[in-house]
């Protein structure tokens, strides 16, 4: 079928969408709806028979939408309508959400219903529910919307005909329905006002007389004291106390910038606040703003780095390495999680964007991602495992492909690339991921600069297995005890490992080294399209059209 996705910007949910209907063989191109024009013109030259829109902001024209079957992913159970739909149901403390796939009309949200499903609400941040629990759900609903869509018979439900339902139609939800009082609010309170904005747009306050925006809120266990007042940091982030306990504050964002760590936005104003130092690595369920997590069962060690959407600043590099390096000797199968939200996502660059040292230290920070993939690449005394449990990209991605098995989550989406942020890219990948795919198929990859689905990356043989979005966690341990159980394959995979080390030890330093050398001027030239396109990036300045690796019906028009 040709479809085209109309949407607001290319962000998670579009790109789950975007992978599963290319996954089943679907002509797919896709626009952002910048305008009437634009969308029209798109529509004109792909003459698509379906039009979907897994996250839209905008109003679709009705000269399309009378012509052509244009289905709105909408964040809410049926009887929802309205923006800021997920913002209330976490606010709300809903038990229970859901997503409806509606057709679009000339109200918003007030189309008939091709289908909706629901979910139990997690005590998350937003984003990380969206990520999950919707899109799961949302691409589910595309998925049966196509059986219907060629089933003659099939008639979507007008709303008028629902029955049984609680009906909301929202207002934007504005600051202040999130305001915290540090005076009143409780613990829980808070975390949920943050939580509600996270990812966007935060919860606007003022710290130390700085006005910003909150971001990444974690329930403090022990510490406690005068509400409002800031009790330590670690880590770059900043713990404050409430009226019943303490809540961490890993981001902030001033007016017109962009997220930093904590203590990167207030700088000396943090004058006297200790810091409030933990091991390198704790237990997953101790109650404080924690980064690197490990736990065992018998001889398998698991590995979280859950760093704030996916990146990874030199210094969380280096914490890294060392706990790969120490851990290396207490198990016989290191399985790296990741984090909750992200795999990871690569080197830090809204700490570089900030820098006014701009190439040192993103050289810095590439060499620091290169140390700690070497340290996983070189274990040769213990098997790893990378654990693809959420989304990866650019040197995220190859930072799992040096282990020595790669599993993913089904649902999960890999972007093997580098260029749409001007780099040509290291992490050893020109190594990894031609010794799993070919060099062929290593350069369509790093060179179409498209998501690939995890189920796509398996036949690729870019990861290993594909493993249950429910019931992921189980299946991954039961993987992992089958491998390590079986200790006459184990030791022969751990030999077949030393052998290929020792025989690709020189083409591996040469590899790193020429990708370090087509990288340098990338960094250090201050005109590079590096530094053009992530200050675009952190900035969040918004294309006028898609690029046309996406909008495919530019290329053919």
């Amino acid at each position: 079928m040709r479809i085209l996705l109309l949407v607001t910007a290319f962000n998670s949910l579009t790109q789950r969408v975007f992978c599963a209907l290319e996954d089943e063989g679907h002509e797919v191109s896709v626009e952002y709806a910048r305008g009437e024009a634009l969308m029209e013109e798109a529509v004109a030259a792909w003459e698509p028979e379906l039009i979907l829109c897994p996250y839209l902001m905008q109003k679709i024209p009705e000269t399309i939408w009378r012509r052509i079957p244009t289905l709105i992913v909408h964040p809410g159970p049926p009887g929802d309508r309205g923006p800021s739909s997920l913002d209330w149901a976490i606010l709300d403390q809903r038990e229970r959400w859901g997503v409806t796939l509606l057709q679009a009309n000339d109200e918003m949200d007030a189309g008939e219903i091709w289908g909706s499903a629901e979910f139990a609400m997690r005590r998350d941040a937003k984003a990380s529910l969206y990520r999950r629990e919707v899109s799961d759900r949302a691409v589910a609903l595309v998925r049966l919307a196509l059986e219907d869509f060629s089933d003659p018979a099939f008639r979507p439900l007008p709303q008028s005909e629902l029955e049984g339902v609680e009906w909301h139609i929202h207002r934007p939800m504005r600051q202040e329905d999130r305001r915290i009082d540090w005076q009143r609010d409780d613990t829980a309170t808070i975390l949920r006002k943050i939580r509600s904005a996270d990812n966007h747009p935060g919860v606007l306050d003022e710290i130390l007389g700085v006005a910003c925006h909150l971001y990444g809120a974690h329930r403090e266990g022990e510490l406690r004291g005068e509400p409002g007042k800031i009790l330590a940091k670690r880590d770059g982030a900043i713990c404050i106390a409430t009226v019943d306990g303490a809540v961490w504050i890993s981001h902030l964002r001033e007016p017109h910038r962009f997220k930093l760590p904590a203590t990167y936005v207030l700088k000396e104003r943090l004058k006297g606040v200790k810091e409030r130092r933990i091991p390198l690595y704790v237990d997953p369920d101790l109650e404080t703003f924690k980064e690197i997590t490990f736990y065992r069962r018998d001889r398998v060690g698991y590995l979280g780095f859950d760093f704030y959407n996916g990146a990874m600043s030199s210094e969380q590099c280096i914490r890294l390495k060392y706990a790969v390096e120490t851990l290396r000797e207490e198990v016989d199968l290191l399985v790296l999680t990741g984090g909750r939200n992200f795999f990871s996502n690569g080197i830090h660059l809204t700490i570089l964007e900030d820098s006014k040292k701009q190439g040192e230290d993103g050289w810095s920070n590439i060499n620091a991602m290169n140390n700690l993939i070497r340290s996983i690449l070189f274990s040769d005394d213990i098997l790893t495992v990378a654990a693809f449990g959420a989304n990866a990209g650019a040197g995220g991605v190859f930072l799992g492909l040096a282990c020595d098995f790669v599993l993913a989550r089904d649902g999960v989406v890999l972007n093997p690339h580098y260029r749409t942020l001007g780099l040509s890219g290291s992490e050893y990948h020109t190594y990894t991921l031609p010794l799993r795919v070919g060099e062929e198929r290593a350069r369509e990859l790093t060179e179409a600069c498209l998501p690939i689905s995890a189920r796509r990356a398996r036949e690729l043989g870019m990861v290993d297995e594909v493993l249950p979005a429910q019931g992921y966690d189980a299946a991954l341990q039961a993987w992992c005890e089958t491998l390590i159980d079986d200790e006459d394959r184990y030791y022969d995979l751990l030999d077949a490992k030393r052998d290929r080390l020792e025989r690709d030890e020189a083409l591996i330093e040469r590899r790193k080294e020429e990708e370090l050398e087509r990288m340098y001027p990338e960094f250090w030239d201050p005109e590079s399209d590096f530094h053009r396109l992530r200050r675009a990036f952190v900035y969040k300045v918004c294309p006028a059209q898609a690029p046309v690796r996406l909008a495919r019906w530019r290329a053919a028009f």
